[in-house]
Protein backbone atom coordinates (compact mmCIF):
# COMPACT_ATOMS: atom_id res chain seq x y z
CA UNK A 1 0.00 0.00 0.00
CA UNK A 2 1.33 3.43 -0.98
CA UNK A 3 1.73 5.91 1.85
CA UNK A 4 0.25 9.32 1.13
CA UNK A 5 2.65 12.17 1.88
CA UNK A 6 1.34 15.59 2.83
CA UNK A 7 4.16 17.58 1.23
CA UNK A 8 3.00 21.06 2.38
CA UNK A 9 2.71 19.77 5.93
CA UNK A 10 6.22 18.33 5.78
CA UNK A 11 7.61 21.57 4.34
CA UNK A 12 5.88 23.58 7.09
CA UNK A 13 7.30 21.19 9.69
CA UNK A 14 10.85 21.58 8.41
CA UNK A 15 10.49 25.35 8.10
CA UNK A 16 9.41 25.53 11.74
CA UNK A 17 12.25 23.22 12.76
CA UNK A 18 14.78 25.47 11.03
CA UNK A 19 13.27 28.57 12.61
CA UNK A 20 13.40 27.05 16.09
CA UNK A 21 17.02 26.01 15.63
CA UNK A 22 16.75 22.68 17.38
CA UNK A 23 14.63 19.59 17.97
CA UNK A 24 13.73 20.41 21.57
CA UNK A 25 12.56 23.94 20.76
CA UNK A 26 10.49 22.67 17.84
CA UNK A 27 9.01 19.96 20.06
CA UNK A 28 7.87 22.57 22.58
CA UNK A 29 6.22 24.67 19.88
CA UNK A 30 4.51 21.63 18.35
CA UNK A 31 3.58 20.26 21.77
CA UNK A 32 5.28 16.96 20.95
CA UNK A 33 8.11 15.00 22.46
CA UNK A 34 11.62 15.53 21.16
CA UNK A 35 11.66 11.87 20.16
CA UNK A 36 8.54 12.36 18.05
CA UNK A 37 10.07 15.36 16.27
CA UNK A 38 13.28 13.43 15.66
CA UNK A 39 11.32 10.51 14.24
CA UNK A 40 9.35 12.78 11.90
CA UNK A 41 12.55 14.42 10.67
CA UNK A 42 14.16 11.03 10.11
CA UNK A 43 11.14 9.91 8.07
CA UNK A 44 11.36 13.06 5.92
CA UNK A 45 15.07 12.53 5.31
CA UNK A 46 14.52 8.88 4.50
CA UNK A 47 11.85 9.77 1.94
CA UNK A 48 14.10 12.35 0.28
CA UNK A 49 17.20 10.19 0.54
CA UNK A 50 19.39 13.02 1.91
CA UNK A 51 20.38 14.48 5.27
CA UNK A 52 18.70 17.84 5.86
CA UNK A 53 20.19 18.58 9.27
CA UNK A 54 23.64 17.94 10.69
CA UNK A 55 23.21 17.04 14.36
CA UNK A 56 25.61 17.39 17.26
CA UNK A 57 25.03 17.00 20.98
CA UNK A 58 24.48 20.75 21.34
CA UNK A 59 22.93 22.03 18.12
CA UNK A 60 21.69 21.27 14.64
CA UNK A 61 22.65 23.01 11.40
CA UNK A 62 21.38 22.87 7.86
CA UNK A 63 23.22 20.74 5.35
CA UNK A 64 23.54 22.14 1.80
CA UNK A 65 20.56 19.94 0.86
CA UNK A 66 18.70 21.27 3.89
CA UNK A 67 19.34 24.88 2.86
CA UNK A 68 18.02 24.15 -0.62
CA UNK A 69 14.95 22.33 0.71
CA UNK A 70 14.22 25.13 3.20
CA UNK A 71 14.48 27.92 0.63
CA UNK A 72 12.18 26.15 -1.82
CA UNK A 73 9.78 25.07 0.94
CA UNK A 74 9.34 28.64 2.14
CA UNK A 75 8.76 29.86 -1.39
CA UNK A 76 6.19 27.13 -2.12
CA UNK A 77 4.37 27.68 1.17
CA UNK A 78 4.17 31.41 0.48
CA UNK A 79 2.75 30.74 -2.99
CA UNK A 80 0.18 28.32 -1.57
CA UNK A 81 -0.84 30.98 0.94
CA UNK A 82 -1.16 33.56 -1.87
CA UNK A 83 -3.24 31.17 -3.96
CA UNK A 84 -5.63 30.44 -1.11
CA UNK A 85 -6.05 34.13 -0.37
CA UNK A 86 -6.70 34.87 -4.05
CA UNK A 87 -9.30 32.11 -4.37
CA UNK A 88 -10.99 33.08 -1.13
CA UNK A 89 -10.83 36.79 -1.91
CA UNK A 90 -9.16 37.34 1.44
CA UNK A 91 -8.26 40.87 2.51
CA UNK A 92 -6.20 39.68 5.44
CA UNK A 93 -2.86 41.25 6.29
CA UNK A 94 0.16 40.30 4.14
CA UNK A 95 2.18 37.36 5.41
CA UNK A 96 4.85 34.90 4.30
CA UNK A 97 8.37 35.22 2.92
CA UNK A 98 9.37 38.30 0.91
CA UNK A 99 12.76 38.13 -0.84
CA UNK A 100 14.15 41.47 -2.06
CA UNK A 101 17.27 42.32 -4.06
CA UNK A 102 18.78 45.73 -4.75
CA UNK A 103 22.13 47.43 -5.10
CA UNK A 104 24.44 48.11 -2.16
CA UNK A 105 24.22 51.87 -1.92
CA UNK A 106 20.52 52.18 -2.74
CA UNK A 107 19.69 49.35 -0.38
CA UNK A 108 21.57 50.90 2.53
CA UNK A 109 20.29 54.44 1.96
CA UNK A 110 16.65 53.82 1.06
CA UNK A 111 15.37 50.24 0.99
CA UNK A 112 16.75 49.22 4.39
CA UNK A 113 15.13 52.12 6.30
CA UNK A 114 11.83 51.56 4.44
CA UNK A 115 11.89 47.87 5.35
CA UNK A 116 12.15 48.84 9.00
CA UNK A 117 8.85 50.67 8.59
CA UNK A 118 7.40 47.81 6.54
CA UNK A 119 8.28 45.25 9.21
CA UNK A 120 6.44 47.25 11.86
CA UNK A 121 3.38 47.55 9.64
CA UNK A 122 3.35 43.88 8.56
CA UNK A 123 4.75 41.71 11.37
CA UNK A 124 3.60 38.49 9.69
CA UNK A 125 5.90 39.02 6.70
CA UNK A 126 9.38 37.51 6.89
CA UNK A 127 11.75 39.76 4.94
CA UNK A 128 15.03 38.69 3.33
CA UNK A 129 17.00 41.62 1.87
CA UNK A 130 20.05 40.87 -0.26
CA UNK A 131 22.33 43.67 -1.46
CA UNK A 132 24.49 42.90 -4.48
CA UNK A 133 26.80 44.79 -6.81
CA UNK A 134 25.31 43.23 -9.94
CA UNK A 135 21.57 42.57 -10.21
CA UNK A 136 20.53 38.94 -10.73
CA UNK A 137 18.98 37.87 -14.06
CA UNK A 138 15.31 38.82 -13.95
CA UNK A 139 14.30 35.37 -15.16
CA UNK A 140 15.81 33.60 -12.15
CA UNK A 141 13.48 32.62 -9.34
CA UNK A 142 15.81 33.88 -6.63
CA UNK A 143 13.83 36.93 -5.47
CA UNK A 144 10.25 38.14 -5.24
CA UNK A 145 11.07 41.81 -5.92
CA UNK A 146 14.18 43.35 -7.49
CA UNK A 147 14.84 47.09 -7.52
CA UNK A 148 16.16 47.75 -11.01
CA UNK A 149 17.83 50.85 -12.49
CA UNK A 150 17.06 51.59 -16.12
CA UNK A 151 14.49 50.06 -18.45
CA UNK A 152 13.88 46.38 -17.54
CA UNK A 153 15.12 44.20 -20.41
CA UNK A 154 12.68 41.33 -19.91
CA UNK A 155 9.03 41.63 -20.95
CA UNK A 156 8.07 38.49 -19.01
CA UNK A 157 8.15 40.34 -15.69
CA UNK A 158 6.08 43.15 -14.23
CA UNK A 159 8.00 46.41 -13.88
CA UNK A 160 6.44 49.24 -11.89
CA UNK A 161 8.08 52.65 -12.13
CA UNK A 162 8.97 53.76 -8.61
CA UNK A 163 10.79 57.03 -9.34
CA UNK A 164 12.39 58.86 -12.26
CA UNK A 165 16.14 59.14 -11.97
CA UNK A 166 19.12 60.36 -13.99
CA UNK A 167 22.84 59.73 -14.01
CA UNK A 168 24.87 62.91 -13.73
CA UNK A 169 28.51 63.75 -14.41
CA UNK A 170 30.24 65.55 -11.57
CA UNK A 171 33.60 66.29 -9.96
CA UNK A 172 34.94 68.15 -6.95
CA UNK A 173 35.64 71.90 -7.18
CA UNK A 174 39.32 71.15 -6.42
CA UNK A 175 39.62 68.78 -9.37
CA UNK A 176 37.94 71.23 -11.75
CA UNK A 177 40.10 74.12 -10.53
CA UNK A 178 43.24 72.09 -11.23
CA UNK A 179 42.27 70.33 -14.49
CA UNK A 180 39.60 72.58 -15.97
CA UNK A 181 35.93 71.96 -16.74
CA UNK A 182 35.04 69.88 -19.82
CA UNK A 183 33.06 71.86 -22.38
CA UNK A 184 32.03 68.94 -24.60
CA UNK A 185 31.85 65.15 -24.29
CA UNK A 186 35.01 64.91 -26.40
CA UNK A 187 36.92 66.73 -23.63
CA UNK A 188 36.27 63.84 -21.25
CA UNK A 189 38.94 61.79 -23.01
CA UNK A 190 41.53 64.25 -21.62
CA UNK A 191 40.32 63.94 -18.03
CA UNK A 192 40.72 61.39 -15.26
CA UNK A 193 37.38 59.61 -15.03
CA UNK A 194 36.41 57.29 -12.21
CA UNK A 195 35.12 54.04 -13.68
CA UNK A 196 32.48 51.75 -12.21
CA UNK A 197 32.05 48.11 -13.20
CA UNK A 198 28.38 47.26 -12.61
CA UNK A 199 25.88 45.00 -14.30
CA UNK A 200 25.81 45.03 -18.08
CA UNK A 201 26.85 48.66 -18.46
CA UNK A 202 29.62 49.17 -21.00
CA UNK A 203 32.77 49.55 -18.95
CA UNK A 204 34.62 52.80 -19.70
CA UNK A 205 32.14 53.86 -22.38
CA UNK A 206 29.95 56.89 -21.65
CA UNK A 207 27.07 57.80 -23.98
CA UNK A 208 25.79 61.37 -23.90
CA UNK A 209 23.03 63.03 -25.88
CA UNK A 210 21.85 66.58 -26.48
CA UNK A 211 18.73 66.90 -28.58
CA UNK A 212 19.21 64.65 -31.60
CA UNK A 213 22.97 64.55 -31.18
CA UNK A 214 24.59 61.57 -29.44
CA UNK A 215 28.26 61.06 -28.63
CA UNK A 216 30.00 57.96 -27.32
CA UNK A 217 33.22 58.61 -25.42
CA UNK A 218 35.85 56.12 -24.29
CA UNK A 219 36.98 57.42 -20.91
CA UNK A 220 39.97 56.43 -18.80
CA UNK A 221 41.30 56.96 -15.33
CA UNK A 222 43.62 55.45 -12.73
CA UNK A 223 40.80 54.43 -10.38
CA UNK A 224 38.01 51.92 -10.97
CA UNK A 225 35.71 49.95 -8.66
CA UNK A 226 32.56 47.88 -8.57
CA UNK A 227 31.19 49.91 -5.64
CA UNK A 228 29.38 53.16 -6.37
CA UNK A 229 29.92 54.63 -2.91
CA UNK A 230 33.66 54.22 -3.25
CA UNK A 231 33.58 55.92 -6.65
CA UNK A 232 31.75 58.91 -5.14
CA UNK A 233 34.25 59.04 -2.27
CA UNK A 234 37.10 59.23 -4.79
CA UNK A 235 35.33 62.01 -6.66
CA UNK A 236 34.90 63.94 -3.40
CA UNK A 237 38.63 63.51 -2.79
CA UNK A 238 39.39 65.16 -6.13
CA UNK A 239 40.48 62.13 -8.18
CA UNK A 240 38.33 62.76 -11.22
CA UNK A 241 34.93 62.92 -12.90
CA UNK A 242 32.31 60.32 -12.01
CA UNK A 243 28.95 59.36 -13.54
CA UNK A 244 26.48 58.55 -10.80
CA UNK A 245 22.73 58.49 -10.15
CA UNK A 246 21.04 61.55 -8.66
CA UNK A 247 19.98 59.83 -5.46
CA UNK A 248 23.63 59.00 -4.71
CA UNK A 249 25.15 62.46 -5.19
CA UNK A 250 22.32 64.95 -4.63
CA UNK A 251 23.42 65.94 -1.12
CA UNK A 252 26.94 66.65 -2.36
CA UNK A 253 25.63 68.78 -5.22
CA UNK A 254 23.50 70.76 -2.76
CA UNK A 255 26.43 71.31 -0.40
CA UNK A 256 28.84 72.24 -3.21
CA UNK A 257 31.25 69.38 -2.52
CA UNK A 258 30.57 68.16 -6.06
CA UNK A 259 29.71 70.17 -9.15
CA UNK A 260 27.82 68.91 -12.16
CA UNK A 261 29.60 69.13 -15.50
CA UNK A 262 28.21 69.02 -19.05
CA UNK A 263 24.77 69.85 -17.67
CA UNK A 264 23.31 70.31 -21.16
CA UNK A 265 24.15 66.69 -22.01
CA UNK A 266 21.98 63.80 -20.86
CA UNK A 267 23.19 60.33 -19.93
CA UNK A 268 21.12 57.13 -20.29
CA UNK A 269 18.23 57.17 -17.80
CA UNK A 270 18.45 55.22 -14.58
CA UNK A 271 14.76 55.23 -13.63
CA UNK A 272 14.01 53.03 -10.64
CA UNK A 273 11.66 50.07 -11.18
CA UNK A 274 10.25 47.46 -8.86
CA UNK A 275 10.46 44.25 -10.91
CA UNK A 276 8.68 41.03 -9.99
CA UNK A 277 7.33 37.86 -11.66
CA UNK A 278 3.83 38.02 -13.10
CA UNK A 279 2.63 35.34 -10.70
CA UNK A 280 3.28 37.77 -7.81
CA UNK A 281 0.93 40.48 -9.06
CA UNK A 282 -1.76 39.20 -6.68
CA UNK A 283 0.63 38.66 -3.76
CA UNK A 284 -0.43 40.80 -0.81
CA UNK A 285 3.08 41.06 0.62
CA UNK A 286 4.63 42.07 -2.73
CA UNK A 287 1.87 44.58 -3.40
CA UNK A 288 2.20 46.09 0.08
CA UNK A 289 5.97 46.51 -0.25
CA UNK A 290 5.86 47.98 -3.75
CA UNK A 291 3.05 50.35 -2.74
CA UNK A 292 5.16 51.56 0.20
CA UNK A 293 8.13 52.20 -2.10
CA UNK A 294 6.01 54.11 -4.61
CA UNK A 295 4.38 56.23 -1.92
CA UNK A 296 7.73 57.06 -0.33
CA UNK A 297 9.34 58.29 -3.54
CA UNK A 298 6.20 60.07 -4.73
CA UNK A 299 6.20 62.01 -1.45
CA UNK A 300 9.89 62.81 -1.79
CA UNK A 301 9.43 64.07 -5.34
CA UNK A 302 6.42 66.20 -4.40
CA UNK A 303 8.23 67.84 -1.49
CA UNK A 304 11.19 68.86 -3.55
CA UNK A 305 9.77 69.00 -7.10
CA UNK A 306 12.43 66.54 -8.17
CA UNK A 307 14.64 63.83 -6.79
CA UNK A 308 17.75 65.96 -6.45
CA UNK A 309 16.01 68.37 -4.13
CA UNK A 310 14.50 65.54 -2.11
CA UNK A 311 17.70 63.60 -1.60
Amino acid sequence: MTTTVNAPSEMAFFSLLARCGGLSAAARELDLSTAAVSKRLAALEARLGVRLLARTTRRVSLTPEGELYLAQARRILAEIDDMERLVAGSQAAPRGLLRINTTLGFGRSHVGPLLSQFARQHPEVQVQLQLTVDPPPLTEDAFDVCLHFGEPPDARVIARLIAPNRRLLCASPAYLAKHGTPKSPHDLAQHSCILIRQGEQGYGVWRLSSGRRTETVKVRGPLSTNDGEMAVAWALAGHGIVMRAEWDIARYLRSGRLRQVLEQWQTPPADIYAVYPQRHQTSARVRAFVDLLAAHFAKSSTRAAGLVGAW
